[in-house]
């Protein structure tokens, strides 16, 4: 479908059905984003791979290939643009498993357009920001660049997605202090805890499956998450 340019970015909208595309495309349109619409699977992966975009709308039940797998594809390959999945299916287990395999975020239908509009600024932002970010940061084994968003793990870079990212980000920020899931939503995710907070823990066990024997976030049972070197 035509695409529409923004100097604010190009977020990429995949879903078959013409309404919600067209009111995405709209909502988003009005926030000074460029939008391309895909319909299909195969499109959506072949556009994610040439149009560059700032962040992925992409629906879970697609024509073609299913949006989990477009989004398993994509990270196998390296690509680590910011995905937001909907998804009419109000099965956590479905949404474990987006996150599981590198979605940044998720909503489910119906949702409010004014909701995905929020919930793209915000992996956005946790994409691209940089200006207030930190000084590399340094725990353990672990080496962060809050400005060039890598992540070294004895001196061997490990990928990211955005989302886990600023949430390893964030706690390395404070070493010893102890976050509450709902404080992380809140200033990680930027948003309140009224969606859920088995998002947080997703996240934070994919990032302690990636840094694996180097692992530097402790649970503090009944309170959260901190992130300690090892003694």
């Amino acid at each position: 479908m035509s695409e529409s340019t923004s100097a604010k970015g190009l977020v990429l909208v995949v879903e078959d059905e013409r309404a919600i595309s067209d009111l995405l495309r709209m909502y988003l349109s009005r926030e000074g984003y460029g939008v391309h619409v895909a319909t299909t699977g195969p499109d959506g992966l072949s556009y994610a791979r040439t149009l560059h975009p700032i962040a992925m709308v992409l629906d879970v039940g697609l024509p073609g290939i299913d949006g989990t797998e477009v989004c398993r594809q994509l990270r196998a390959e390296g690509n680590w643009v910011p995905i937001l999945f909907c998804t009419a299916r109000d099965d956590e287990v479905d949404r474990i498993i987006g996150l599981e395999l590198g979605a940044d975020d998720y909503i489910t239908k119906p949702f409010s357009p004014r909701e995905v509009v929020a919930r793209v600024k915000s992996v956005v932002r946790r994409a691209q920001h940089a200006a207030d970010a930190p000084g590399p940061l340094s725990l353990g084994p672990v080496q962060l660049d809050p400005v060039t968003r890598r992540v070294l793990v004895d001196g061997k870079p490990m990928m990211l997605t955005a989302t886990e990212f600023d949430l390893l980000a964030h706690l390395m920020d404070n070493p010893g202090r102890v976050y509450s899931r709902d404080q992380l939503l809140s200033e990680v995710w930027g948003y309140a805890a009224v969606v859920g907070t088995r998002t947080v823990d997703v996240h934070v066990a994919q990032v302690r499956s990636k840094l694996g024997d180097h692992d530097i976030i402790r649970t503090v049972r009944g309170v959260g998450y901190s992130a300690e070197a090892s003694p």
